[in-house]
This record gives C-alpha cells, structure tokens and sequence, in this order.
C-alpha cells in the first residue's frame, strides 16, 4: 500500500466524471471509477494510467441500493481506504416534470439515484473516514436543488431533500475531521451523457441555456476538499442579488 489519498467517483461518466479523475489523479490521488458499462470504464483507466494515474474500475448500478455497502468495501479492498467520495451520475433523462403533473409514481423513479444512492454512499463511506478522523464526500445536484424554477420540478423536490442531507451530515462531522459538502448545477455540463441526449438527433440546445465545461467544476469541487471554507458551492455563479 501506499501513502497515496484515493478518490472514488460515483458516476464516472464522460464529462464530470473524466474531469474529475484527471484533476484528483495529477494531484496524487489513485481513481475508483464507478458507472453502470464495464467497457467505457475500462478506456478511461487505460487513459489515466497511461497519464501515469492509478485507477481502477469498479462497475456498477447505483440505483441497486443493495449493493452499494459491497461496492465500497470493494473499492477500500482495493486501494486501502476511500479519503473522497464524489457523488456525480448524470442520467440522460432527467425527469423534470412541472408540479401541477407531479405525482408520486412519477416522483418515486427519481428517488433512488438523486437522493437514495447518495445518501447510501456516503453512509457506507463515512465509517472508514470517521475511523481516520479526515475524509471528504461531496454530492453533485442542480440548481434546482436551491432554486425553484417553474415548470422543471420532479428532481428538484429529490435534490432539496439530498441537499438538506449534506448540509445537516456536514454540521455533525465536521469536528471530526470530516467533510461533507455539495456542488449545484445550473447548467449542461460540456461532454456529458446528459448534453448528449440533449442534442441527439441534430437537436440544438435552446441558447438560453448555458453549458459549462467539466473542467471548471473539477477544479470547483478541489478547492470544496482541500479548502472546507464552503459546505455548498454553486456552478455557474449566480449574480449577487
């Protein structure tokens, strides 16, 4: 073993997910990659290690609830501890839905991968960090996690409730040694399974609607772990009100 921190990416697309394991791995961190498809995770680890970043791929549903505490000590048998986790899945489908068409069955879809699976990671997570008195867990939502935004409610109700989460997980942890934090999204994330789908077909995205590259919310996501000045950061930045 060594004296290396280890990352574990939940969610280890294109996008966030790539920008994510680039930033952390030229920082010294070995990767835990977690996805669903075996075989893109396995390009991404040739590319890291081919960058001289250690990294290992570790498939699988994070919608399966039930094999998550296994996943993890699957990730900590493998590379000695998890120092970070980072909650980020993008599905392609995102299931905003307006509130006067929101009902439970549209609603208990979207549970298990915006707040179930995150709150399951980082119970299955937080023992080992708490044992080491340091570690870091940040969770990706959207902006309507924290604004409220006519029209696209069904995730946001989720991401609110995750939020909440993080935010009361961090006030109990952090005299422990321990992070906890979360990075809201108002925007396509550039490269992404999510703008993708969005413009599959020959589609064009509305102008109106931002994108900002994945790189710029890795380097975000750094400076929440190794600063611990904010429990929450935003991306893009919203004007002062």
């Amino acid at each position: 073993m060594t004296d290396k921190k280890t990352i574990a990416i939940f969610g280890a697309g294109t996008g966030l997910g790539a920008s994510l394991a680039t930033r952390f791995g030229r920082e010294g961190y070995k990767v835990a990659l977690v996805a669903r498809r075996a075989a893109p995770l396995e390009e991404r680890v040739a590319e890291l290690k081919s960058a001289r970043i250690e990294a290992a791929a570790f498939p699988a549903d994070l919608t399966n609830l039930d094999g998550i505490p296994a996943l993890v000590r699957s990730i900590e048998e493998r590379f000695g501890s998890i120092d970070t986790a980072v909650f980020c899945p993008v599905p392609s489908e995102l299931g905003f839905v307006p509130a006067v068409e929101l009902n439970a069955s549209r609603l208990q879809p979207m549970a298990n991968i915006f707040t179930f699976s995150p709150i399951e990671v980082s119970h299955a997570v937080l023992p080992g960090m708490l044992a080491r008195g340091d570690g870091a867990v940040v969770i990706v939502g959207g902006l309507t996690a924290v604004v409220t935004i006519p029209g696209m409610s069904g995730v946001g109700p989720m991401m609110a409730a995750t939020r909440n989460y993080v935010l009361t997980l961090n006030a109990e942890v952090a005299q422990k040694g321990v992070y906890a934090g979360t990075m809201n999204i108002g925007a396509f994330i550039d490269r992404s399974a999510g703008i993708r789908a969005a413009t599959a077909g020959g589609k064009e995205l509305d102008p109106r609607l931002p994108v900002i590259d994945p790189d710029e919310i890795a380097a975000e996501i750094w400076s929440l772990v190794t600063k611990r000045d904010r429990v929450e950061a935003i991306l893009p930045q919203m004007p002062a009100s």
